[in-house]
């Protein structure tokens, strides 16, 4: 079913992008749906395989890294799951696994606090595939999920389309570029509501939908940047969580052509708006533009906008090692051999974790202290000036490997034109789907920050400061994250990737949350 290939002839043929989700990920979702690699080698692999984005295609939404299990409203048992090389997490699962459980059960659970994901086109069952997945493992269901009658109190989802947007109907199978695979979108609409809510599961959730998928450069991201701006004028949310991402290398003017986009991340700064980016799922390896058929790579180790950007709180990627049924201990017996091989290790680096230094924006303040141990460069090799003492991304990581990835819901079917089969849609088929990528990472992120901003009593805003503050201390760092030091980022062997390590690293940055001390502190530092 997954058709596994070398990772050079992938990017040769999938153009290196990154959507969010974890597919393929030309960073998440709103734009460029990015590569969402899924290696089975565990260390700087010079040819490691890329698990099948089932025929992903070529930059795109964030949702690279995914495997159909299912059909039916019943999620897949773990066994069907362990039976194809994977586990699945389910909700209850991961809130053991990020100790964010005892907050749910005290009763912190967003409530009052609204989250916005932003994502290309939209998806015209998102309504009913929420309602499927809320009954499937019990969340709280929301006002606006189709079947569902509103009460007072409710917690709400709306749909939010500033500029409007296009028919849900994915194009015929073409040898394009594959920016209008629709169905590749709906799962990462799938992947960021039905996250988020689980993770906040009374917080308000915002989709928010452009009607154009973003490419790479600045073709697509102004109307993506738009909506953001739309949502920060009128404080529609408190947090924001963004699944796509292009190259820095793909702006030819260099920080000149940012200047316009960014004006939304200044005014979340002012309006104590928090925003999240996937880091993006090909490692250092990034491409120079689309949409082309066969774009070339970025010639160095490079890093993705909106990640990159100092306002923006980078999520890298982690294979999450803990047991799948009850999140509660360390497996590294069952499925995948990316756990099985490292004893002792409840996670390791995601090895197409986007991470690196940019080439536009100097290192911030906020990262001039780090923890012990600390792997740092500030410097690309090969890469354009300034290339001194740059921001380093991501700060910090989240589940990515669809290997040890989330359940998921979706019901968008394949074009009528696909003919038999799949026929080039993809996906094209109604069911569950495990799914990776540091896309899906964004939004369980975002939920962990509206639990913080309601438990305040306040927007926290931009969190990254009080991240690192609370990580420059070594009590707090250590009680409060998870340590990440194995495995790599380098996925293609022309480019050089970097090795996570103790403290702060370029594959999954501070490390992971250990959620309930993390927040409290993050209260008191923010």
């Amino acid at each position: 079913m997954i058709e596994t290939e070398s990772l050079v002839a992938y990017i040769a043929r999938a153009s290196i992008g990154k959507p969010k989700i974890s597919l393929q990920k030309p960073f998440s979702i709103f734009a460029a749906i990015a590569i969402l690699l899924t290696c089975t080698s565990t260390v700087l692999p010079i040819y490691t395989t890329v698990t099948g984005f089932g025929n992903a295609p070529k930059l795109h939404p964030s949702i690279n890294d995914w495997l159909f299990l299912s059909s039916g409203a019943t999620p897949p048992s773990q066994a069907a799951c362990n039976a194809v090389g994977r586990r699945c997490f389910d909700p209850a699962a991961m809130a053991n696994s990020y100790n964010y459980a005892s907050l749910l059960a005290s009763g912190n659970e967003g409530q009052g606090k609204t989250i916005a994901v932003v994502d290309s086109f939209g998806s015209s069952t998102i309504r009913s595939d929420l309602n499927v997945f809320n009954t499937a493992f019990g969340l709280p269901h929301l006002c606006g999920e189709d079947g569902v009658v509103c009460t007072s109190g409710m917690p709400n989802f709306n749909i939010l389309e500033v500029q409007g947007s296009p028919p849900p109907t994915p194009p015929p199978p073409n040898s394009g570029t594959g920016l209008e695979n629709h169905n590749l979108w709906a799962l990462e609409v799938s992947l960021d509501v039905e996250w988020a809510h689980a993770t906040a599961p009374l917080a308000n959730i915002q989709l928010v939908t452009s009607p154009t998928a973003e490419t790479l450069g600045v073709q697509g991201l102004p109307e993506m940047m738009n909506a953001i701006q739309f949502v920060v004028d009128n404080h529609l949310a408190d947090v924001i969580s963004m699944s796509f991402g292009t190259g820095e290398g793909a702006f030819n003017s260099g920080l000149a052509a940012l200047v316009g986009l960014r004006t939304a991340f200044f005014d979340a700064a002012s309006n104590h708006v928090t925003l999240f980016a996937s880091s993006g799922d090909s490692g250092t390896a990034n491409i120079l533009k689309t949409p082309v058929t066969n774009p070339s790579l970025i010639p160095y180790p490079s890093v993705g906008w909106p990640a990159s950007d100092p306002l923006v709180t980078a999520v890298g990627g982690t294979y999450l090692c803990t047991d799948a049924n009850t999140g509660l201990t360390i497996d590294n017996l069952s499925p995948p051999g990316q756990c099985q091989a490292h004893p002792g290790q409840r996670e390791n680096g995601w090895i197409p974790s986007g991470g690196g230094y940019s080439i536009l924006f100097p290192r911030p303040n906020y990262q001039n202290t780090l923890p012990a141990g600390s792997t740092f460069v500030g410097s690309s090799v090969g890469a354009p000036g300034p290339n001194v003492n740059m921001r380093g991304i991501p700060d910090i990581a989240y589940q990515a490997s669809a290997r040890t990835g989330v359940l998921v819901y979706m019901s968008e079917p394949a074009t009528t034109a696909s003919g038999t089969g799949c026929g080039g849609a993809s996906p094209c088929s109604i069911g569950w789907y495990v799914v990776g990528g540091t896309s899906s990472g964004s939004p369980q992120w975002a939920g962990l920050a509206a639990i913080a901003d309601q438990m305040a009593g306040r927007d926290l805003g931009q969190i990254n400061p009080a991240l690192y503050t609370i990580a420059s201390n070594p009590v707090t760092y250590a009680t409060d994250f998870h340590d990440i030091t194995t495995n790599c980022n380098q996925v293609d062997p022309s480019i050089p990737g970097y090795c996570a390590s103790p403290g702060w690293d370029a594959v999954t940055g501070l490390g992971t949350p250990n959620a309930a001390k993390l927040i409290s502190d993050l209260i008191a530092a923010a």
